[in-house]
Formats: structure tokens, sequence, C-alpha cells
């Protein structure tokens, strides 16, 4: 079964309201949790930052070697947990959220370079372009827990359970 993937530009043109919230939630801190997938399929968690670009893409970085940018070059599946933080940070922004896809390492040498922050030391680091399988937002809504779920080419269904 070939699971159907798209860029964040494609997610935030399908589903405008659920991506601000997305957005906004990686954005209220800038340190979440990467999962990858292990040589041995076993998962395997790691620090990451996330970075929107003005081209329309999610990208992360990683330093040289590290073992999730070795995950992510093997099998490119990942998960992203944006970092909850307090209750008062998740509430004010919108929930809990979380993308799944796959990581595109990028191998050119200018647009890797294109990528580094002003101040940041010269040398080498591996970049990787995210595109999107699904993106959740839960939060709570009085008394309900609500699920907002976007697939490509599906929209958005919500489910509130009590």
């Amino acid at each position: 079964m070939t699971t159907k993937t798209t860029g964040w530009h494609a997610f935030a043109d399908e589903a405008p309201e659920l991506a601000a919230v997305v957005r906004g939630r990686f954005e209220a801190t800038k340190h979440h949790v990467l999962a990858t997938l292990r040589a041995d399929g076993a998962p395997r968690v790691s620090g990451t930052e996330v970075d929107f670009r003005d081209d329309g893409g999610l990208y992360i970085g990683s330093m040289p070697d590290a073992r999730k940018a070795l995950d992510l070059q093997r099998d490119g599946r990942f998960a992203l947990h944006a970092n909850p933080g307090d209750e008062s940070t998740v509430t004010e922004h919108g929930g809990d959220a979380k993308i799944s896809g796959t990581a595109e390492e990028i191998t050119d040498p200018d647009e890797v370079e294109s990528h580094r922050e002003p101040g940041t030391p010269p040398g080498p680091f591996h970049l990787f372009r995210l595109t999107l399988t699904d993106a959740v937002v839960t939060s709570v809504e009085g008394d309900h827990l609500v699920i907002r779920l976007w697939r490509p080419g599906a929209g958005v269904t919500e489910t509130r359970r009590a």
C-alpha cells in the first residue's frame, strides 16, 4: 500500500485553519520530539528543531552522522511531536500537534548552505525536507477531547470524545 504524501505548502492550501494551528504549535517553542526508525525497526526519539521556509517547505537539520540523520537516510519515515510545553502553552496555541510523513535529504551543497542560519559556524550538516502523510491536533473543548486529523486529499476529519 502506497501512502500519499505532500509538502507543507500543499497542506496549508488544503487545510489552512488546521495548518495554522499546527504551525503555531511548532513555532511556540524551539525544541520538539522526532521519532525515527532504527535499523532493527525499533523506534528512536530525538530532539530537533523545525524550520518553515519561504519556499513553502518544512525542514529539519542535524549534526553530521547523528543517529536520527542516519535513521532518516535509511528509512525516511518520521513522526514529529510539537513540544507540548505546559497546559497554558497547549491551550494558548490551540492544542497538541503532531505530524507524520517522510523526510528527504537535501544534498545539493548550495541548497544546504542556503539553510545555514546567520552566525552558525561553518561545517557540514544534514538537511531534510519533510513531506506529510498526516497532521493531527488534539485539544480539550469543554468536556470533550477533540481530535482533528488531516490526510492529503482526504481533508480534515474531526472526532469528539466525552
